[in-house]
């Protein structure tokens, strides 16, 4: 039915051992969007999305799927899935795998079509062992939209590719998204994630701890930052009104400033020029890093 979400978690509890990687954790997403979901190594967003896939079963909490089981949503071909160590079979060719998959699904995604979605249509030939990493994360791409899945789940899709692989891959993501898909992805990437996502998840130590869009997010962080070329000296950077930082690279200068009036009326006072000069909000960066950093007695604690 329309209004059932494409992924619905509902106090899900991961352990592996003693140690507690997911903490009751509940997330409803609503079909059609394209949801980050961002957090440090070992913040629970790998465990997250294989207990969503039911690739092992959680302590505690129900995962549903489409409104399904996840394994009665992954067999109905629903779900298409992209894990951050999925390997494909040596010793074949690209076409060989495709077609193998393909033929598990009853109305499979038209192969034209897939292999331009996808961006392999000149790899069918080739071997699976010589693809480059971003060749085969294209390919493993193919198989997961084989199916013509409704719900499409990733998990650092983008990890071993370049930049203009990266720009391609989010591209092909827009276009899916745009074709009605859910889309939900893992990344360390936080560009990816305020460019492409709808929505975005931040998960600390296996607890939802943001959620919402990008803009919303950064909105949360007090605090500018002035940037400015600053190729002289930058001593009494840090004495000026406001600034909480000093940072940048080359000649390039950037000031996290709680303060930004008072921040640029001192530096205007005391030098002629500030070439360059921008003053911007918070970026993704700076919100993930106030959300996510706590003190060690208290990540101890939890």
């Amino acid at each position: 039915m329309p209004d059932t979400p494409a992924l619905d978690v509902e106090g899900l509890t991961v352990r592996y051992g003693d140690t507690v990687a997911v903490d009751a954790l509940d997330l409803r997403i609503p079909r059609g969007e394209t949801v980050a979901l961002l957090g440090a190594n070992g913040a629970g967003k790998s465990s997250t999305l294989n207990a969503a896939l039911g690739l092992f079963r959680p302590a505690a909490g129900r995962v549903r799927l489409l409104g399904r089981e996840p394994g009665e949503a992954i067999r109905a071909g629903g779900v298409g899935a992209m894990l951050q160590h999925g390997g494909l079979p040596g010793e074949t060719r690209v076409g060989e795998v495709l077609t193998l998959v393909r033929r598990r699904y009853a109305d499979p995604w038209p192969v034209e079509d897939l292999l331009t979605t996808a961006g392999i249509e000149g790899l069918l030939g080739r071997q699976v062992d010589a693809l480059s990493g971003g060749q085969r994360q294209r390919v493993l791409l193919a198989l997961a939209l084989a199916g013509a899945p409704p719900l499409l789940v990733l998990d650092e899709p983008t990890s071993a590719m370049d930049v203009e692989g990266r720009q391609v891959f989010w591209t092909t993501m827009r276009g899916l998204a745009a074709r009605g898909h859910t889309v939900v992805f893992a990344t360390h990437h936080l560009d990816e994630a305020d460019a492409v996502a709808d929505r975005v998840v931040v998960v600390d130590a296996g607890r939802v701890v943001a959620d919402g869009s990008a803009a919303g997010i950064k909105s949360r962080v007090a605090g500018r930052t002035v940037r400015f070329r600053c190729p002289g000296p930058r001593a009494g950077l840090t004495a000026l009104p406001g600034v909480t930082a000093v940072g940048g690279v080359g000649e390039l200068v950037e000031l996290a400033t709680s303060d930004a009036e008072g921040t640029l009326r001192a530096l205007l006072a005391e030098r002629a020029e500030l070439p360059g000069l921008e003053v911007r909000g918070a970026t993704l960066e700076q919100a993930f890093l106030h959300l996510t950093t706590r003190p060690t007695d208290e990540r101890s604690a939890r």
